[in-house]
């Protein structure tokens, strides 16, 4: 029998999710999952932010609210506070009504909403984009309708440290108006970030070569503990006079993860054109999903908007930061204390959930066989998956097959 799904093929699963599916389903009491960006405590459980968890008891309660759709850009009291959020309440782009915030299904959702714009409206054909970098990216643009990528390097894996030469050869090699993708804070996922002073070159090429950027903010907060500090590089930007995109994600900060909440933050050099773009970004939004949820994005805009709710939440990211800390703390000490062959300063070096542990596919692979630890084939470690402990048996497995695997 003929199906009209006969030429319908099988793809690879996707490694994150297939690696979670395998930590699910062992049943070793030593296994641990370094593979998937969420947050878990030291108990090794989810954590709903204490604030979050209010706040939502407080909506769900609010006999005042509806089911009606939100508009098709999204709550205006969200997207409001999360550009100010992202620029700084006194940014002079906010107060020259230069900026659009458009609500997206999370920091996904918003990176393929502005790549459309770029792609489809603004007739753009090539972007640039870090070698490595998150493994969604490239399906992102390319679905939009990129037809052209330029990879600029970024990993120096012999020094395990940003290539800011190479990346700034590659960037001026990059055809004239292309977009280049960029990310705000806490690279994934090498977890290594630009220097302010690399991020001035950076601005400096893109300038020359006429470079529009497009920042991925995932992490604001988060990585640092310190919102402002993690925005450095996208307001810098738009100081210097870029007109950006950025895509905003409340996911991490949050601990979100299944509300999807974003904002796509749109800097213009001419308020003029404001209303022109919104009825573009309407048109896209309303062809893919017509408008957005309400419940997260009520969450986060309740909670930036009071300002004893946002120092609260300011308190819990400082938390989530700070375990992340001491974790990559924790796993160089075991490390230098095992004396592992390698240089391990890296990882204490880098910022944000990940690390570029600079493990081999086979040493990655060793480890999920033949001691339950479950990464990604590039060595990349989520270090929420560590806590007190799992630390040492993590530590004991990583020495032990870096020790005794022959191959590279």
């Amino acid at each position: 029998m003929t199906s009209a799904f006969d030429d319908v093929q099988l793809t690879p699963p996707i490694e994150v999710f297939a690696l979670t599916k395998a930590y699910n389903e062992d049943i070793n009491d030593k296994k641990v999952n370094l593979s998937i960006g969420i947050y878990r405590t030291d108990e090794g459980k989810p954590w709903v932010l204490p604030v979050v968890a209010r706040i939502e008891a407080q909506i769900a309660g609010n006999e005042a609210l509806n089911h009606e759709y939100l508009p098709v850009t999204g709550d205006e009291q969200f997207t409001k506070v999360a550009v100010a959020h992202l620029l700084g309440e006194d940014s002079p782009a906010i107060r020259e009504n230069r900026v659009i915030g458009c609500q997206a299904l999370s920091g996904t959702g918003a990176l393929r909403l502005g790549a459309e714009l770029l792609a489809r409206v603004m007739h753009k054909t090539t972007y640039c984009v870090s070698i490595p970098t998150w493994d969604n990216h490239d399906d992102v643009f390319t679905s939009a309708g990129f037809t052209h990528t330029h990879c600029y390097r970024y990993w120096h894996s012999a020094r395990r440290e940003i290539d800011i030469d190479g990346m700034l050869e590659d960037l001026v090699a990059a055809p004239e108006g292309s977009v280049v993708n960029l990310h705000a804070c806490a690279h994934n996922p090498t977890g290594c970030d630009p220097t302010r002073e690399q991020w001035k070159r950076i601005a400096d090429v893109c300038e020359a070569r006429k470079l529009f950027p497009f920042f991925d903010s995932a992490y604001q907060g988060f990585a640092s503990g310190d919102p402002i500090e993690d925005a450095f590089a996208v307001r810098y930007f738009v100081s210097r006079g870029f007109e950006i995109m950025c895509a905003q994600s409340f996911v991490k900060n949050f601990g979100l993860y299944s509300e999807r909440v974003g904002n796509l933050a749109i800097v213009l050099g001419n308020p003029t054109k404001l209303p022109a773009v919104v009825s573009q970004l309407s048109l896209l939004i309303r062809g893919m999903y017509s408008s957005p949820p309400a419940f997260g994005s009520r969450i986060v805009g309740t909670i930036l908007n009071d300002p004893e709710l946002r120092a609260e939440w300011m308190l819990c990211i400082k938390t989530m930061s700070e375990r992340i800390m001491r974790m990559r703390r924790m796993l160089y000490d075991h490390l230098i204390a095992l004396k592992t062959p390698g240089t391990w300063s890296h990882i204490i070096d880098q910022i944000g959930m990940f690390s570029y542990t600079g493990l081999s596919e086979e040493q990655s692979q060793r480890l999920a066989r033949e001691f339950h630890i479950y990464l990604p084939k590039s060595g990349r470690i989520s270090l929420s998956g560590l806590n007190d402990r799992n630390m040492e048996y993590v530590a004991k497995a990583i020495h032990y097959v870096i020790t005794t695997t022959t191959t590279p």
